[in-house]
């Protein structure tokens, strides 16, 4: 995990949190999630392609206008384009190898 500074906090809500460089755990063992790292590293790439600051602006106004139209917090979550994308590739741990610059774009609606 190349420049993943693992941190673990016990009392999150979540199992993980990417926060270029630092992946927060609930439960440190979660490292040695391929899928879940996998997963977070996708994350890590989009928030250096919009220059961190950026992604989270992106994020939570686009969380906010989901939740505003899902009414639900999960729905509102999961339809957050930099979501989508994560989960959609997740499992393919090469996915990073071959991804195109900005390539959440294709998930935004």
């Amino acid at each position: 995990m190349r420049f993943i500074i693992p941190v673990q906090f016990k009392f999150m809500v979540y199992h993980g949190m990417a926060m270029y460089p630092f992946l927060f755990l609930k439960n440190k063992n979660l490292v040695f999630d391929k899928i879940f790292v996998n997963h977070e590293r996708i994350h890590f790439r989009q928030q250096l392609e919009m220059l961190i600051i950026p992604f989270y602006i992106i994020y939570f106004t686009e969380y906010f206008v989901n939740l505003w139209h899902y009414k639900n917090h999960e729905e509102a979550y999961l339809n957050i384009c930099f979501e989508r994308e994560a989960f959609d590739h997740q499992k393919n741990l090469a996915y990073l190898e071959t991804r195109k610059f900005w390539a959440f774009l294709d998930y935004w609606h």
